[in-house]
């Protein structure tokens, strides 16, 4: 068997124990297979940049964060753009076919997914493996990456809080998610924020500010707010698309956090400061269950090529693994439910999420 791997998007933890366990299972019950594997995700694949692999490269690579391989963007719009006579599509089944794969596998969150489910509709044996640490790909309970960028998120809020309580000031910190939020809930909850921000629960910075007042009142000196890098307010989220990017272009690559700030400075009587999480939520070395769970995937995804289940997705549904076909979950997200147990447990709890119900 000539297998293809490639790790496609943005990077994050465990991308390494998933591929280790899908060679090694494959290796256990195939005698000769032989390993491609495509440099900076589908890029490699379309302008044939690979190397050959032994079993041997993929054995102690458990515990290391990033790629092996790397991995680049190559967003699913403009794949079947043609750019400079270039076809894009064409290019990565020529490849797959002069290499005679027998099965390619990819590593990537929901734009790379789309990519492979149009390359197994397009006639190769694709197998995909759900990465993101967003955990929003739709079909499946949990993606490897998340739990480790939990843990970075949390600790950074964490240790925000400290300083936050020695100069009784209120912060208001980045966390990763641009369109969903799960990393910002679950981080906020497990750090014990005073807010949680989120782009599917759009805030009204007024009622923000008077739950920050009324615990000021209570005799609180300091807050946190955990904000997910796309949250944004009711005006916002009653705009067109279009005009909603004006909005954000004329930020100028400055953090919403900034502006969500700026505003809070004229509304609470506090010293008000922006810190940013960012990108070390996708570095470093996977946490334990991140490692278990890769594992599981991979093991399943060898087991899908061992079968010649070729258009389908590992997938954790409740205790177990399993598989759902690509076409499934391709296109769709997996939202945080505003009326969901997770946000009724931090209500629970008297975190704010900016809006009425924040205040009863």
């Amino acid at each position: 068997m000539r297998l293809g791997i490639l790790t496609s998007g943005g990077d994050c933890q465990a991308l390494n124990a998933t591929m280790r366990a899908l060679v090694l299972t494959l290796h256990k019950n195939i005698d000769d297979l032989e390993i491609i594997g495509f440099i900076d995700g589908y890029k490699g694949l379309m302008y044939e940049n690979y190397k050959v692999m032994k079993v041997e490269d993929f054995k102690d690579i458990l515990n290391m964060g990033g790629t092996i391989l790397g991995s680049s963007r190559c967003p699913f719009k403009k794949m079947r753009v043609i750019e400079n006579g270039f076809d894009k599509v064409e290019a990565m089944k020529r490849t797959y076919k002069k290499l005679e794969l027998d099965c390619l596998a990819v590593l990537g969150g929901n734009g790379s997914l789309k990519s492979a489910n149009m390359l197994y509709e397009e006639g190769l044996h694709v197998i995909a493996l759900p990465k993101t640490i967003d955990n929003d790909t739709w079909g499946t309970d949990y993606t490897f990456g998340f739990q480790s960028a939990i843990d970075i998120a949390t600790t950074y809020l964490e240790q925000i809080q400290t300083t936050a309580r020695s100069h009784s000031r209120l912060f208001v910190v980045e966390i990763m998610g641009h369109k969903v939020g799960h990393i910002c809930l679950h981080a906020g909850i497990a750090a014990g924020a005073d807010a949680i921000l989120l782009p599917e629960m759009p805030y009204d910075i007024d009622a923000l500010s008077r739950a920050i007042q009324k615990k000021q009142k209570e005799g609180q000196r300091s807050f946190v707010i955990a904000c997910a890098e796309g949250a944004l307010s009711k005006d916002e989220a009653a705009l067109s698309k279009k005009q909603y990017k004006r909005i954000v272009k004329a930020r100028e690559g400055k953090s919403v956090a900034y502006e969500i700030a700026d505003k809070l400075a004229k509304l609470v009587d506090m010293e008000v400061r922006v810190s940013c999480c960012g990108h070390v939520q996708r570095g470093g070395n996977p946490c334990a269950y991140d490692k278990v769970m890769a594992t599981r995937f991979g093991v399943e995804g060898a087991r899908l090529i061992l079968n010649q289940q070729f258009g389908r997705l590992p997938v954790s549904k409740g205790t177990e693994v399993t598989s759902i076909p690509l076409t499934e979950t391709a296109g769709q997200l997996k939202y945080v439910d505003p009326n969901g147990e997770y946000v009724q447990t931090a209500r629970a709890l008297g975190i704010c999420f900016g809006d009425e119900m924040s205040e009863s």
